[in-house]
C-alpha cells in the first residue's frame, strides 16, 4: 500500500503581501495533485495548514476544490486535518476544511478514525502548547486504538521539540506513543524523518518557501510517498519544483561594481523574476545611496529586493560580540527581545532597525518595517472583515 503524504500548502498565502507569490503557492499546489495523481498513490494524507488562514480567500478555496475533485476523478481519496493556521480555536466552530466533506474529503477529528485495507489512519488537528494535557491524554487513547492494527498512521499537526529552538514547539519526541508504523506530520516546513519505535516519524516540509530560514537547499520542497507494505515503510522525497526562485545574495562593498554586474547577470537568466535578499557588507558606504543604485541596477529583474548593510564598522560591533568581549545595546536588544516574544522574526527586526536607525537611515527603516507587516500582518488585515 502506498501513499502521498504532504502538508502546509498554506493556499492563500502572499509573501509580502506580492499577488505573483499568491499565484506561485496556487500553481506548486496544482503541480503536486498532478504529480500525485501520476504515481498512482492508494490514498493522500494533507496534515495541516492546507489554507494560510482560518476563513481563506476564494481563489484558495476554488483552487482546493480543483485539486480534490482530480484526486476523485482518478480514484485517490484525501485524508486531512487542520492546523493551526486553518484552525478555528473556538469550541463548536469548524475549521474551513469541513466545507469539502460533502465533496470527499476525510476529515480526521479524534472521534473519527479511519480504517484502509487494514490500515489504521487516525490523528486531530492542531492543539496549542496550553491545552497539552488534553493532547497527550488523546495520544494515549490513539494508541490504544492502535494496539489493535497490525498497521497504523498518526497524523498530527504539531512542534517537536528535537526540531525547533525552545518554547516552539508543543511536543517532545517521547510525548508521542511509540506504536505506530508511520507518524504522518505537519507544521514544520524543512523535512525531517525521524525512527520512533518501529516505525517513521515524517515532517515533509512546506510546499512552496515562506520563511528564508527554510532548508530549501539540501531538501528541496515536496512531499513523500510511503510505501507500508512490508515491516518498515519505506519513504520517498519527491522534490517539486518552485515556480519562482528565493536567492539569498551577499556583495562585497570592496568589489561592489563588478559584483553587482554579476547579480544582474544571475537575474536575467532566470525565467521568472525571484525573490531576493541582499546583503551588501564591509567598506564604508551610506546605505541610502547603495539601495538606490541597487534598486536602479537590478530593480527590474527581481520581483521583491529585501535589503540589508553591513559596513565595515556594524561587522566589527558583531565580531566583538560573537567574541563575549562586550555587552553593548545590540546584545541586550537581542536578549530583551527574544525574552518577551519568543519570535526569530521579531528579533531579527529589531535588530535590523537598531543598525539602520542608528546610521539615521530613517527611509532603509520604513522599508523594511513596510517588508515585516506585508509579510506578518497584512494579509489578516485584508480578511478581517470577510
Amino acid at each position: 500500500m502506498r501513499f502521498a503524504h504532504l502538508s502546509d500548502s498554506h493556499l492563500g498565502y502572499k509573501q509580502l503581501g506580492i499577488d505573483e507569490r499568491e499565484q506561485d503557492v496556487y500553481d506548486v499546489f496544482d503541480k503536486t495533485i498532478d504529480k500525485i495523481i501520476e504515481l498512482d498513490v492508494d490514498f493522500v494524507i494533507h496534515s495541516g495548514d492546507l489554507f494560510d488562514q482560518s476563513r481563506p480567500s476564494t481563489n484558495s478555496l476554488l483552487v482546493f476544490q480543483r485539486g480534490l475533485l482530480k484526486l476523485q476523478k482518478a480514484g485517490i481519496p484525501m485524508y486531512a486535518i487542520a492546523g493551526n493556521h486553518d484552525s478555528v480555536l473556538r469550541k463548536n466552530v469548524k475549521p474551513p476544511i469541513a466545507l469539502f466533506e460533502e465533496l470527499g474529503l476525510n476529515i480526521i477529528e479524534p472521534d473519527i478514525e479511519f480504517e484502509v485495507n487494514g490500515v489504521l489512519i487516525c490523528g486531530i488537528q492542531f492543539i496549542p502548547k496550553y491545552q497539552k494535557t488534553g493532547l497527550l491524554e488523546i495520544l494515549e487513547e490513539f494508541s490504544e486504538i492502535a494496539d489493535d492494527y497490525e498497521k497504523s498512521i498518526l497524523v498530527l499537526h504539531q512542534g517537536i521539540g528535537k526540531f525547533l529552538p525552545e518554547d516552539a514547539y508543543e511536543l517532545e519526541l517521547s510525548e508521542l506513543p511509540d506504536n505506530f508504523t508511520y507518524y504522518a506530520m505537519g507544521h514544520i516546513h524543512d523535512f525531517f524523518i525521524e525512527d520512533i519505535g518501529k516505525g517513521k516519524l515524517v515532517f515533509p516540509g512546506s510546499l512552496d518557501m515562506y520563511r528564508l530560514n527554510e532548508n530549501f537547499k539540501q531538501f528541496g520542497k515536496g512531499f513523500c510517498v510511503v510505501d507500508i507494505s512490508g515491516d518498515v515503510p519505506q519513504i520517498e522525497r519527491i522534490k517539486m519544483d518552485l515556480p519562482r526562485k528565493q536567492l539569498i545574495e551577499t556583495i562585497n562593498y570592496e568589489n561592489f561594481n563588478e559584483e553587482l554586474q554579476n547579480l544582474v547577470d544571475k537575474l536575467k537568466a532566470e525565467d521568472e523574476k525571484p525573490m531576493l535578499d541582499l546583503t551588501v557588507k564591509g567598506g564604508d558606504f551610506d546605505s541610502s545611496d547603495i539601495y538606490e543604485i541597487i534598486l536602479n541596477a537590478i530593480g527590474d529583474y527581481a520581483l521583491n529586493i529585501r535589503p540589508n548593510f553591513k559596513p565595515k564598522r556594524i561587522l566589527e560591533e558583531e565580531l566583538t560580540i560573537e567574541e563575549g568581549e562586550v555587552l553593548d545595546p545590540k546584545s541586550i536588544l537581542k536578549r530583551k527581545i527574544s525574552e518577551k516574544y519568543g519570535m526569530d522574526e521579531v528579533t531579527e527586526l529589531s535588530v535590523d532597525l537598531l543598525d539602520m536607525l542608528s546610521q539615521k537611515n530613517v527611509d532603509e527603516a520604513k522599508i523594511v518595517s513596510e517588508n515585516f507587516y506585508n509579510e506578518h500582518y497584512a494579509v489578516n488585515d485584508e480578511n478581517a472583515g470577510d
